[in-house]
């Protein structure tokens, strides 16, 4: 039997403010993230492992907590259940016990921005939104114009102008209207509330509404899945605007509510460049909030993201979590890549590759053990990035 489908309300990250959930909208009155919020009592027994374990192998199979009412709507091209891959050459060169690759460059448009896309577009058309728009780093970009093509809704996509080139590509080939920017993702943003004003369209910004979230969640749900319903010691994830982190750990706690999982949780790893690292500097003084990084530069453009509006509940989820953040360069993300590649048979972007740098980091300095099995997500595939080279 399943139950009804969507959100009860939506609620303020900073205030804990309850919201209606059947509107258009971006920010809470407090200007923080809304979530949407579920009645995980009345479908604690019904929306079980057991339950969901021959659903379809996409992130629909976990509808009852994803806030799309009308079946209509699920806009999909096959997102989500993406492989989980073990690694053990690349266990034995990191010196852990286990290390798991999230392969997340096997999603529509090559990466894990269609998971949060496809949530936002299929709620915006639900809702009624005409016009979608959003500033990309680049692979959101692709994710959005994919998910618009296939709801029919026009999207405007504004990005730097030195995006990689086969996104940019991609982005046109899926017809949206692409705006090229010379500036980072922070001024692309100020491009698109401009058209939010003045034209009405829909943003979909990172955070900026409710749902992008929701898709993003739904890997803490496969992993637990795919692990045979358990969590890793460790999760190690690049960061830019933080909404997979984020939305891993509100899976959790879902998960908790509902009885998949008890009160256990994996250490939660952020990983950034060292030419754009406000999360980094913002854990190592002790900080709520990230101050924007000034001069922001790294070839993994994913990664080339000043500030995040959800920087609080990011540093939030590290501290809870017994996690921390470190940075590495851009380089060092490269060669790894390559590691990763010959260990794997994975073409990891370079964000990717920035996961496994991360881990003698994180050794060195006894956040991770040798016993410790360590899941990496690789959010995106490497051929998005051919002939892009590293700046450090």
């Amino acid at each position: 039997m399943r139950v009804p489908r969507g959100a009860t309300h939506l609620e303020c990250t900073g205030t804990g403010e309850r919201y209606e959930s059947e509107q258009l909208i971006g920010l809470s009155a407090a200007g923080k993230p809304l979530f949407a919020r579920y009645d995980l009592d009345s479908i604690r027994g019904m929306f079980t492992p057991d339950e969901v374990t021959c659903r379809r192998a996409d992130l629909w199979r976990y509808e009852e907590v994803l806030p799309v009412r009308d079946p209509a709507c699920q806009i999909t091209l096959g997102e989500g259940w993406t492989p989980l891959l073990e690694a053990p050459r690349t266990a034995d060169r990191l010196g852990v016990a286990k290390v798991w690759i999230k392969d997340e460059g096997q999603n529509p448009t090559g990466s894990f921005k269609a998971r949060g896309l496809g949530l936002a577009v299929s709620r915006a058309l639900e809702l009624g939104a005409e016009e979608l728009a959003l500033p990309s780093a680049g692979n959101a970009g692709s994710a959005a114009a994919a998910f618009g093509a296939a709801a029919g809704l026009p999207v405007h996509v504004v990005v730097p102008r030195d995006t990689p080139a086969p996104i940019l590509e991609e982005i046109q080939a899926l017809g949206a209207d692409l705006q090229l920017l010379d500036g980072l993702i922070t001024d692309c943003g100020q491009v698109v509330r401009r058209g939010v004003a003045e034209h009405g369209w829909f943003d979909l910004s990172t955070l900026k509404e409710p749902y992008r979230v929701e898709g993003k969640k739904t890997m803490g749900y496969e992993i637990f899945e795919q692990l045979d319903r358990r969590l890793p010691d460790a999760i190690v994830y690049p960061t830019g605007g933080g909404t997979g982190l984020i939305g891993m750990w509100k899976a959790f706690d879902e998960m908790e509510r509902l009885g998949w999982i008890g009160s256990e949780r994996p250490k939660m790893f952020t990983v950034q460049a060292a030419g754009c690292a406000p999360m980094v500097r913002a854990w190592e003084r002790g900080e709520t909030h990230a101050e924007v990084w000034q001069g922001a530069s790294t070839y993994a453009s994913g990664l080339r993201v000043p500030g995040a509006v959800g920087d609080f509940l990011i540093l939030n989820a590290l501290r809870e979590s017994g996690g921390g953040a470190v940075a590495v360069k851009d380089q060092v993300m490269r060669d790894w890549v390559q590691a990763l590649g010959a260990d794997t048979g994975v073409f990891a972007a370079p964000e990717g590759g920035a996961t496994a740098a991360a881990v003698p980091i994180l050794k060195e300095r006894g956040l991770v053990g040798e016993g410790d099995e360590v899941l990496l997500f690789n959010t995106g595939s490497g051929l998005k990035y051919v002939g892009m080279t590293p700046i450090d």
